[in-house]
């Protein structure tokens, strides 16, 4: 008999719909319910594609005795991390206070009382193994503690509760002349650091390097390391070199297995990336496949009729429908057998001279496809993987593919290639944002009308969908839009229209009554934004919104930069541009008190932020560039990262461009190559601190 959970939205949380647990969703009732029974609640918050997730759905949260324990002394409470990034972010703190380190499934104990944090893990076995206690010796213990020892419970609390409440107490500051420089220097040598272990994408830190990649700093050759990620993210494993689209990341340090799980969040920031590592003159054809085949798969896959675009894909698939557990990578990876059955020894030879192939396979007997080289790729090495493709896919090269929404539906559709991995379909506004930017930019740089057409339809429907009583929202599940925009998803929604807006300056004199002004569509967002998650006495940007932050332990504004950019970087970079854009330097002033609230953080934790300095890279270099519709168009195609444009229809007399610092604009370039200098002056001159 299902759960509460059966009611809900979220794929996550109807994963664990008929587990023996009477799991509760966040809210009042659950919360109130604990607190008139005087239960522990245990929170559990995980994601639908999370594969730690799944086993111990299948495991400790199976079990009839750990369930009967858990039903009749706690109450478990179950979060969709993707739903609600804010409360994740507060308990996965408190996690990394009590542990050193955290991940999902993020497990925690709280008093009903305060919802304050006690003891916490990740994933729990059953019984006792992997240096890890099993799960109902942690239920009792716990348990025990609670009702006999509420002093060391409570002391325990205390300590926890103020490190958090003091964690969002951050001094402000001026900006030191060197800070830019440090930052941008200390995101470099992260980018470039061979350490063992596994392998993520970390594109913030990528962003910031390459950001760097102008100044010529002497400590690391940031164009050698922003190129040798690239080639990493294009040449490896990580990538699905058949079908497009890149995995989460790598277990090895070689970039070669996968965690197979794909993210929209990882896709779009990875072709914006490689979008801006081509501009800044790094041509290699590996870079533009990459982008053409991630977007190939976005369009196949990931997006839905409606236009957006969906949040993931499972790492874990079925072999066949009779299994009862999925396997990960089964969808992705080939056995020799296979590559020699369906290639003919020509295709296997070429494959072979350009990919890892070996008998004995490189991922548990199995193949994952990473080439050795750079380059293009020959024409009998695609034709290989055309028949790869149909191998996987059945035969639909060019069209959509339908997604698998839920395990069950993986396994009763009669796919005409193998079973899919499971797809969660939810539409999640700060994710599309991060694709809308990555398809803008390649658009831009590519002038691939696919790409703009896929960006424009999947911002048109957040404008049309996502507002409910003039209020933003974060989720759509198939026309039902749900949870309050967090900063996150104000932040890139807002970005993703400016980058809409730059791109489409030279092309909007066609079929105006058609078009959407995504700068004033920015420029409303962002006075929502202003109006419910500014923070008045300490500046920068809430993650929630002050009317749905109440059940919330503290608030937090969001700087540090995980698998996604922090939402206060993103938030300057736009404040600098809106007022590069329209003149008006309310937003600038904004932008200087924001970088102020988070300068302590940044001095002292510059590998937490790098967008921050990113940000610092735009405030301190703004530039705006105003010209014709034709030289922008080209000017676009290059990589000039703290640059904004407006169109001109008319120029001072023999001038070709107009090129602007803030509140003074140079003389009027009256030549390509007084322009170019010009240009390269004014993203240069806060280099080192002495602009």
């Amino acid at each position: 008999m299902p759960n509460r959970l059966i009611q809900a939205q979220s794929l996550y949380l109807r994963k664990h719909a008929y587990n023996p647990i009477e799991w509760w969703a966040w809210g009042d009732d659950a919360i109130e319910q604990a607190r008139r029974d005087n239960k522990i609640i245990f929170l559990s918050i995980g994601y639908s594609s999370c594969h730690w997730c799944t086993v111990m759905e299948g495991e400790a949260f199976s079990d009839p005795t750990i369930a009967q324990y858990l039903n009749e002394n706690y109450l478990p409470i179950k979060v969709d991390r993707e739903e609600r990034p804010d409360i994740d972010s507060i308990y996965m703190q408190a996690l990394q206070m009590m542990t050193g380190q955290g991940g999902w499934p993020l497990n925690i104990f709280l008093t009903p009382d305060d919802l304050a944090p006690f003891y916490g893990g990740t994933y729990f076995p059953v019984d006792a193994k992997y240096g890890r206690p099993g799960f109902l010796h942690v239920l009792q213990t716990l348990r025990r503690l609670y009702d006999d020892d509420r002093a060391r419970l409570d002391a325990v609390k205390a300590e926890i509760l103020t490190n958090l409440q003091n964690s969002v107490l951050l001094p402000t500051q001026t900006l030191s002349e060197a800070l830019l420089k440090e930052g941008l220097e200390y995101s470099t040598g992260i980018v470039s650091a061979q350490m063992p272990g596994t392998r993520f994408p970390m594109i913030p830190y990528a962003d910031a390097a390459l950001h760097a990649v102008r100044f010529g700093f002497e400590q690391y050759n940031a164009r050698e390391a922003t190129t040798q990620r690239g080639l990493d993210l294009a040449l490896g494993g990580i990538f699905d070199q058949v079908a497009g689209g890149f995995h989460r990341y790598t277990v090895d340090p070689t970039w070669t297995v996968p965690h197979f799980e794909k993210m929209l969040y990882d896709n779009g920031q990875i072709v914006e990336y490689l979008a801006n590592l081509w501009a800044s003159g790094v041509q290699e054809p590996a870079f533009e496949r990459a982008i053409v085949k991630t977007v190939e798969w976005l369009k196949r896959e990931m997006t839905a009729p409606e236009g957006y675009f969906y949040a993931a894909q499972d790492a874990d698939s079925f072999v066949t429908p009779e299994d009862a557990e999925p396997e990960e990578g089964a969808f992705y990876v080939w056995s020799y057998e296979e590559l020699q059955r369906s290639l003919s020894s020509e295709e296997l030879t070429a494959l072979s001279e350009q990919f890892t192939i070996e008998p004995r396979g490189n991922f548990e007997g199995k193949i994952v496809l990473q080439r050795q080289h750079p380059g293009q790729l020959s024409d009998t090495v695609e034709t290989a993987f055309d028949k790869l493709f149909e191998l996987r896919y059945g035969a639909c090269i060019g069209e959509t593919f339908p997604p698998a929404r839920d395990a069950e539906e993986a396994k009763s559709i009669a796919w005409s290639g193998r079973i899919p991995a499971v797809t969660d379909t939810k539409m999640i506004v700060a994710w599309n944002s991060l694709m809308i930017s990555g398809l803008a930019r390649s658009y831009a740089v590519f002038r691939d009308l696919e790409a703009l057409e896929l960006a424009t339809q999947a911002a048109t429907f957040i404008l049309q969908n996502q507002w409910i009583n003039d209020r933003f929202h974060r989720i759509n599940y198939n026309g039902s839009v749900e949870v309050l925009a967090q900063s996150e998803d104000f932040a890139l929604f807002i970005k993703a229209l400016l980058d809409l807006h730059q791109v489409t300056r030279s092309i909007q004199s066609e079929a105006p009554e058609n078009q959407i002004d995504w700068l004033a569509e920015a420029i409303r967002i962002q006075a929502e934004f202003d109006q419910y998650l500014w923070s008045d006495g300490l500046s920068g940007y809430y993650n929630t919104a002050k009317d749905a932050s109440r059940d919330l332990l503290i608030r937090e504004r969001n700087y540090v930069d995980n698998a996604t950019p922090s939402a206060n970087g993103i938030a300057i970079a736009n404040l600098v541009r809106l007022s590069l854009l329209t003149e008006n330097l309310d937003y600038f002033d904004r932008a200087e008190q924001t970088l102020q609230a988070f300068a302590s953080v940044m001095e002292q934790s510059p590998s937490a932020c790098p967008t921050l300095f990113t940000a610092l890279d735009w405030f301190r270099n703004q530039t705006l560039i105003r010209s014709t519709a034709d030289r922008i168009a080209t000017l676009e195609t290059q990589y000039l990262p703290t640059t904004a444009f407006r169109v001109m229809e008319t120029l001072p007399e023999d001038a070709i461009a107009l090129v602007c610092q803030g509140l003074s604009c140079k003389e009027p370039a009256r030549t390509q190559e007084q322009f170019i200098q010009q240009i390269q002056q004014s993203q240069n001159r806060y280099a080192t601190g002495l602009g």
